[in-house]
């Protein structure tokens, strides 16, 4: 199915001001499908709509030698199971497994980030205790190359590390989480890097429909909510701003952030739909290509990354996680999202 309307993107793009300029939209490809095209043929859908920034979840070699030389940056994820071998090996075992699994694939230049596990406080607790000396070690390994400056480590964390996110100046982190938490954040600001959080106003929705009304969630609320001397049009900038709150909150206000996965499904659950999938996406996108920050840092344009360049009819858990695709495995897009 294929809705006309909303051509944002790349007419946006051309009417940036110098401020904005380099404020672009990233895509997620996840790959936890049977039915994915050739890796050629993904290169050719995201050059042919203009996406220059992407996030993987796997370093694997075939995928970084086909992202080399093409000016598409990539987010490379480091996975939650090698984080116990870099947290324990000497720092050399780190050292090596970036160079022989990243490194040798592709270029330094194309790597902005990497994400060091993820959602692993929440989702996966056993590797908690691993991810910041895995962390600390890639770090120490990108310093003897000089690229520490280069390459910046986050580790992508879900919404719910928040146990409260409302009103976003109420922002406070678990109080079980905190240990492993706050030696992250430590971690984040020494290095002058920024977490990364994923970000779905879509599972607020379905998770409290009593309080969250589907208007806030796609961003077309007539009702502001007011927190204090902020006011809130929509669940994702009062999402972002909870976290800033909980941040400040344990004395790390100067760490920025990185939406590493925002979306919506088209189908398999409440309110899934290719109609509000566009709604949601291109707020988002309008959002990020226009520079604007949110309530509490309006300076602070979101850097941000749709999830998913495709639906990926393998994931587990309900109906709806198979249902994130802006395109078909055929390039032919979901929804007039870029045009």
């Amino acid at each position: 199915m294929k809705i006309q309307g909303l051509p944002l993107l790349l007419p946006v793009l051309l009417l940036l001001s110098p401020r904005t300029e380099a404020a672009t939209i990233g895509i997620c490809y996840g790959r936890v499908a049977d039915n994915l095209p050739p890796l050629y043929t993904v290169i050719n859908i995201l050059k042919s709509n203009g996406i220059t920034k992407v996030r993987i979840f796997n370093p694997e070699p075939a995928t970084l030698q086909s992202f080399s030389g093409t000016g598409i940056s990539l987010i490379i994820g480091v996975p939650n199971e090698i984080l116990p071998s870099l947290a324990s090996g000497p720092p050399e075992f780190s050292l090596l497994w970036l160079q022989s699994n990243i490194l040798s694939h592709i270029s330094a230049t194309q790597i902005p980030y990497l994400a060091v596990g993820n959602e692993v406080l929440l989702k996966e607790p056993y590797y908690t205790p691993h991810l910041l000396p895995a962390m600390l070690n890639l770090h120490q390994a990108l310093q003897t190359l000089n690229l520490d400056g280069t390459i910046k480590l986050s580790s992508p964390q879900a919404e719910s590390v928040l146990s409260i996110s409302y009103p976003p100046s109420s922002g406070t982190f678990d109080p079980l989480l905190k240990p492993a938490l706050i030696p992250l954040l430590r971690f984040l600001i020494d290095t002058k890097s920024p977490i990364m959080i994923n970000v779905y106003p879509y599972l607020s929705y379905i998770n409290s429909m009593k309080y969250v009304s589907l208007d806030y969630a796609l961003f077309r609320s007539e009702r502001v909510v007011q927190d204090g001397a902020l006011m809130y049009g929509n669940l994702f900038d009062a999402s972002i701003d909870a976290f800033l709150y909980a941040m400040e909150r344990e004395g790390f206000g100067g760490v920025s952030v990185v939406v590493s996965e925002t979306g919506w499904p088209t189908a398999g659950g409440v309110a899934a739909s290719v109609e509000n999938a566009l709604e949601y996406n291109g707020n988002v996108v309008r959002k990020v290509v226009s520079g604007a920050g949110t309530p509490k840092r309006p300076e602070m344009a979101v850097e941000a990354y749709l999830f998913d360049l495709f639906d990926e009819n393998r994931k587990g858990g309900e109906e709806y996680e198979k249902h994130f695709g802006i395109f078909g495995p055929d390039g032919v897009k979901a929804y007039d999202l870029w045009v």
